[in-house]
């Protein structure tokens, strides 16, 4: 993907996506990763100030998913989750460890659970994410959830970061109508066919350099 212009504020992606670098160079096992990283990425959504307009665009028809950053061996991956008022999304799983931050908005997140004839139950009470919450998805803690846009008036937007290039990882969706068939697989793919340009620091470089 090429990149594209982004304003000086994206600074506080560019350092989560360092800090969450270095700390999946340190080799935590899950625990940590959803602990540590999910701090991280409650700092980054503590504030709403750097999200690029581009990748913070509501579609009519469904919600978008746009890739803000993949790690060079797709250790992880930073998406922006914008949905349209109303929207939501089917019964679905990741097959990998996930964080969602709420940057915008709200989204209410339901738990399910397999029933035991290849269909899925409702399981729990529905989490509500206000700006600033962090929840955690994966295998191990509860990998099955359907999220829908808590406002029927406006947009909500969640950073979700995961454990692979999320785009390219084969998923699958869940039907919870007994006359529907089973489980189906789906790759996500991404919205955006360019990136945010996280890496150009020239201009904060020139307005802190002392002329000669």
């Amino acid at each position: 993907m090429s990149g594209i212009d982004t304003p000086s504020s994206i600074a506080p992606l560019r350092e989560f996506v360092v800090a969450f670098g270095r700390l999946l160079d340190s080799a935590p096992d899950e625990p940590r990763i959803l602990r540590e990283g999910g701090a991280l990425l409650r700092t980054l959504v503590a504030r709403d100030d750097w999200l690029p307009e581009a990748f913070a665009q509501p579609d009519p028809t469904r919600y978008q998913q746009f890739l803000l950053h993949a790690d060079s061996t797709e250790r992880f991956s930073v998406v922006s989750f914008v949905w349209g008022p109303g929207q939501a999304t089917p019964v679905h799983d990741h097959t990998v460890w996930g964080l969602i931050g709420m940057l915008r908005g709200a989204e209410y997140s339901q738990g399910f659970a397999p029933d035991g004839t290849g269909r899925v139950q409702a399981h729990g009470d529905a989490v509500r994410l206000d700006a600033g919450d962090v929840e955690a998805v994966s295998p191990t803690v509860g990998d099955l959830h359907r999220v829908h846009n808590a406002h029927a008036d406006r947009v909500s937007i969640s950073i979700h970061v995961y454990g692979a290039n999320i785009g390219a990882v084969r998923r699958h969706t869940y039907p919870t109508d007994p006359a529907q068939d089973v489980r189906k697989p789906f790759v996500s793919g991404y919205s955006n066919a360019l990136l945010p340009n996280l890496w150009d620091r020239s201009a904060e470089l020139r307005s802190s350099s002392t002329p000669a």
